[in-house]
């Protein structure tokens, strides 16, 4: 799994929502992508070491 194909995922959903301050589940998107994009050497990190534990296996993308 490559920590790219995730963030890109994660900003698809962000992008499907009209922004929103009011709304929990825009909220959390918008600051988790935000978050995520600016660490996202740790982030590259934790998948890749979940990767090698297996965590990804069944995904089929």
């Amino acid at each position: 799994m490559k920590s790219e194909a995730l963030l890109a995922e994660l900003n698809r959903l962000r992008k499907d929502l009209d922004p929103d301050p009011t709304d929990i589940e825009w909220l959390a998107l918008e600051h988790a992508f935000i978050f995520i994009s600016y660490q996202h050497k740790a982030f590259e990190a934790y998948v890749q070491e979940q990767s090698e534990k297996g965590t990804f296996d069944g995904y089929e993308g």
